[in-house]
């Protein structure tokens, strides 16, 4: 019984190490304007084409015309992706293009989250059985 009792300690010791070791860990200040979830997918969207239309965004995220509307000009008002609009065959036509500024917040978005995965995944100890 005593034996058990002991085991038990450990065990909670173990976990309570690995808990506030875990917890320690600070985050890193993550670009606001970028971690929001929609905003994220229009800056990678354009980072892997050099220029989307309106209505491809809104395919590829499969959001509305209002929802991405705001968080296109989010990004367009940090400099973080233009807009050019125009008319083909009457019709209305934007397109959209990753600025420098916008590559750089990204590729530093990334890095920081590679840095928080890497972090997160040292501070964890492998289970032992007892």
């Amino acid at each position: 019984m005593a034996n058990l009792a002991t085991s038990r300690s450990r065990s909670a010791a173990r976990v309570k190490s690995r808990d506030r070791s875990a917890s320690s860990a600070t985050p890193p200040a993550f670009d606001r304007l970028i971690h929001e979830r929609l905003r994220l997918g229009i800056v990678s969207a354009l980072a892997a084409n050099e220029s989307l239309s309106f209505a491809d965004l809104k395919r590829i995220l499969q959001t509305t015309d209002g929802n991405l509307s705001v968080h296109a000009r989010k990004l367009e008002d940090a400099e973080y992706i233009s807009c050019v609009k125009s008319f083909e065959r009457r019709v209305p036509r934007s397109e959209y293009k990753l600025l420098p500024a916008g590559r750089r917040a990204l590729t530093k978005y990334i890095d920081q989250m590679e840095d928080w995965i890497r972090l997160t995944r040292s501070t964890r100890r492998p289970k032992t059985h007892d």
